[in-house]
Protein backbone atom coordinates (compact mmCIF):
# COMPACT_ATOMS: atom_id res chain seq x y z
CA UNK A 1 0.00 0.00 0.00
CA UNK A 2 1.41 3.50 -0.61
CA UNK A 3 1.72 5.60 2.49
CA UNK A 4 -0.48 8.34 1.07
CA UNK A 5 -3.72 6.48 0.75
CA UNK A 6 -6.56 8.52 1.83
CA UNK A 7 -9.03 5.20 2.48
CA UNK A 8 -9.00 2.74 3.55
CA UNK A 9 -11.32 -0.46 2.16
CA UNK A 10 -12.23 -3.73 4.00
CA UNK A 11 -12.97 -6.45 1.92
CA UNK A 12 -13.86 -10.51 1.95
CA UNK A 13 -10.93 -12.30 0.00
CA UNK A 14 -12.99 -15.34 -0.31
CA UNK A 15 -15.42 -14.09 -1.89
CA UNK A 16 -14.80 -14.79 -5.73
CA UNK A 17 -17.28 -11.66 -6.78
CA UNK A 18 -15.45 -9.14 -4.34
CA UNK A 19 -12.25 -10.56 -5.82
CA UNK A 20 -13.56 -9.09 -8.99
CA UNK A 21 -14.60 -5.89 -8.04
CA UNK A 22 -11.47 -5.23 -5.31
CA UNK A 23 -8.65 -6.47 -8.69
CA UNK A 24 -10.86 -3.81 -11.01
CA UNK A 25 -10.72 -1.25 -8.34
CA UNK A 26 -6.34 -1.96 -8.08
CA UNK A 27 -6.26 -1.49 -11.58
CA UNK A 28 -8.48 1.99 -11.47
CA UNK A 29 -6.48 2.84 -8.18
CA UNK A 30 -3.58 4.24 -9.89
CA UNK A 31 -2.25 6.84 -7.83
CA UNK A 32 -2.78 4.49 -4.68
CA UNK A 33 -5.09 5.98 -2.68
CA UNK A 34 -6.75 3.27 -1.82
CA UNK A 35 -5.48 0.98 1.41
CA UNK A 36 -7.57 -2.41 0.44
CA UNK A 37 -7.76 -4.99 3.89
CA UNK A 38 -8.62 -8.60 3.28
CA UNK A 39 -10.99 -9.20 6.26
CA UNK A 40 -10.44 -13.08 5.99
CA UNK A 41 -6.71 -12.70 6.76
CA UNK A 42 -6.39 -13.75 10.04
CA UNK A 43 -3.82 -11.01 10.44
CA UNK A 44 -5.76 -7.84 9.17
CA UNK A 45 -6.16 -4.83 11.27
CA UNK A 46 -10.35 -4.53 11.66
CA UNK A 47 -11.60 -1.75 13.18
CA UNK A 48 -15.13 -4.07 13.72
CA UNK A 49 -15.87 -7.80 13.91
CA UNK A 50 -15.44 -10.31 11.13
CA UNK A 51 -18.52 -10.69 10.78
CA UNK A 52 -19.71 -7.49 10.61
CA UNK A 53 -17.14 -6.52 7.90
CA UNK A 54 -17.79 -9.58 6.02
CA UNK A 55 -21.68 -9.00 5.85
CA UNK A 56 -21.75 -5.40 4.11
CA UNK A 57 -18.54 -3.38 2.73
CA UNK A 58 -16.59 -1.14 4.99
CA UNK A 59 -14.35 2.03 3.90
CA UNK A 60 -12.83 4.88 6.22
CA UNK A 61 -12.72 8.25 4.76
CA UNK A 62 -11.12 10.90 6.72
CA UNK A 63 -11.31 9.07 9.89
CA UNK A 64 -15.11 8.55 9.22
CA UNK A 65 -16.42 4.71 8.82
CA UNK A 66 -18.86 3.63 6.32
CA UNK A 67 -20.78 1.16 5.04
CA UNK A 68 -22.89 -0.01 2.19
CA UNK A 69 -23.74 2.44 -0.67
CA UNK A 70 -21.51 5.34 1.41
CA UNK A 71 -18.49 3.16 2.02
CA UNK A 72 -18.92 2.30 -1.81
CA UNK A 73 -19.03 6.18 -2.96
CA UNK A 74 -15.83 6.54 -0.95
CA UNK A 75 -14.13 4.38 -2.96
CA UNK A 76 -15.48 5.82 -5.79
CA UNK A 77 -13.98 9.72 -4.72
CA UNK A 78 -10.57 7.73 -4.56
CA UNK A 79 -10.13 6.96 -7.98
CA UNK A 80 -10.19 9.88 -10.77
CA UNK A 81 -12.29 8.16 -13.31
CA UNK A 82 -15.38 6.98 -10.94
CA UNK A 83 -14.78 10.48 -9.30
CA UNK A 84 -18.07 11.68 -10.48
CA UNK A 85 -20.43 8.71 -9.55
CA UNK A 86 -18.98 9.43 -5.73
CA UNK A 87 -19.76 12.60 -5.38
CA UNK A 88 -23.49 12.49 -7.28
CA UNK A 89 -23.63 10.15 -3.99
CA UNK A 90 -23.45 12.89 -1.56
CA UNK A 91 -26.73 14.21 -2.81
CA UNK A 92 -28.37 12.43 -0.15
CA UNK A 93 -31.51 11.24 -2.75
CA UNK A 94 -29.07 9.71 -4.76
CA UNK A 95 -26.82 7.94 -1.95
CA UNK A 96 -30.72 6.29 -0.47
CA UNK A 97 -31.05 4.68 -4.07
CA UNK A 98 -27.39 3.50 -4.00
CA UNK A 99 -28.19 2.19 -0.81
CA UNK A 100 -31.44 0.47 -1.41
CA UNK A 101 -29.77 -0.96 -4.29
CA UNK A 102 -27.36 -1.95 -2.41
CA UNK A 103 -29.76 -3.88 -0.05
CA UNK A 104 -31.18 -5.97 -2.94
CA UNK A 105 -27.77 -6.57 -4.46
CA UNK A 106 -26.56 -8.15 -0.87
CA UNK A 107 -29.98 -10.50 -0.86
CA UNK A 108 -28.47 -12.06 -4.44
CA UNK A 109 -25.23 -11.94 -3.57
CA UNK A 110 -24.98 -15.70 -2.04
CA UNK A 111 -26.47 -17.13 -5.50
CA UNK A 112 -23.93 -15.06 -7.39
CA UNK A 113 -20.76 -15.84 -5.45
CA UNK A 114 -22.02 -19.64 -5.74
CA UNK A 115 -22.23 -19.38 -9.20
CA UNK A 116 -18.80 -17.74 -9.44
CA UNK A 117 -16.71 -20.56 -7.42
Amino acid sequence: MDKSASLEVWYDGACPLCMREIALMRRLDRAGRIRFTDVADAGAACPLDRAALLARFHARENGVLLSGAAAFAAMWRAVPLLWPLGQAARVPLVLRALEWTSLRFLKLRPRLQAMLR
